[in-house]
């Protein structure tokens, strides 16, 4: 029996398509520090269940992880994951127990990703900004008025060559690029200005659309060059499973948008193929151990885990 490999150079990182995947990916999503407002007693960190929803759509299971672990119960879980997800939020970028398992999770993938270890990291809203500081290493972010806005994406002219539009129907290309499909829940942004005079933002990532609030031009979506990592400012989990905003779009095409964001990044963690140890380790460890909770009444999010 024949296997069909076939291997692309993405600059400095073997991107192989292959017969053979990996057909149980399981995704790590960081929890973060639960807001001072929280309702929730005896708690100390939350992830939004939309995220969940939004990796199992695509065909993951997803292990929460938890903050202020040690470096090497990191390391162990991302040898036992294929992908990470870092979610918005309100955690600091700078000093958090959020910050601090982003950073670690980011660096192993850079280290794994250099040795032909494909695993992919995927970052929303606070996550894009976490992405931005770490590979920047400076304070790139600058104030926006884009709290609680739905927009249509301007795309630039990486974005024909991109990997994370690839697969995306003509149709749905054109309707992310005229219709408010993308929900904005963030006062910082990285400008485009800022992107193109930072020389590591330049050189690791690709812009591929930009938004404005009417005064300064931001980065709305973006790719690695070299690397499995990806960025958007904007929600695509908040289109199909949130409820609580009436500017959050629920049309069909802003699902589709949703689902084809999911299938992208939940394929490219088929590409990756950590094991944990043992059946029993895995199951212990799955977001199915834990209930998320209804605090759609006085939360943003309609479910969160808590921990």
């Amino acid at each position: 029996m024949f296997v069909l490999l076939l291997c692309i150079s993405l600059s400095s990182v073997p991107f192989c398509s292959s017969a053979e995947r990996n057909d149980a990916p399981i995704i790590g999503i960081l929890a973060q520090e639960v807001s001072k407002y929280s309702t929730v007693p005896n708690v100390t960190s939350y992830i939004a269940a939309s995220y969940v929803k939004f990796l199992e759509s695509a065909g993951a299971r997803v292990v929460p992880i938890m903050i202020n672990k040690t470096v090497e119960e990191y390391k162990t879980l991302f040898n036992s994951i294929n992908g990470v997800l870092f979610p918005g939020g309100a955690a600091s970028i700078y000093s958090s127990g959020y910050q601090r398992a982003a950073t670690t999770f980011y660096e192993l993938a850079i280290e794994a990703n250099k040795k032909g270890d494909y695993f992919p990291v995927w970052g929303t809203c606070l996550g894009f900004e976490q992405l931005a500081y770490l590979t920047s290493g400076k304070r790139v972010l600058s104030l926006t008025d884009t709290r609680g806005v739905a927009l249509p994406l301007v795309f630039t002219n990486e974005t024909k060559g991109s990997r994370l539009f690839s697969d995306f129907p003509v149709e749905l290309m054109e309707a992310l690029a005229s219709e408010p499909l993308t929900e904005n829940s963030h006062k910082w942004s990285v400008t485009t200005e800022t992107h193109n005079n930072d020389e590591k933002l330049k050189d690791f990532y690709k812009v591929l659309s930009t938004n404005s609030d009417g005064a300064v031009e931001f980065v709305s979506t973006m790719e690695a060059y070299d690397y499995p990592i990806y960025a958007t400012q904007w929600h695509p989990e908040k289109n199909p499973f949130e409820w609580t905003k009436p500017y959050i779009p629920h049309s069909p095409a802003a699902v589709k948008v949703a689902f084809y964001m999911a299938h992208f990044f939940v394929n490219e963690a088929r590409k990756n193929f950590h094991k944990f140890a043992s059946t029993e380790e895995e199951r212990d460890v799955l977001i199915y151990n834990h209930n998320p909770v209804y605090t759609g009444r006085t939360a943003i999010f309609e479910q969160e885990y808590f921990f």
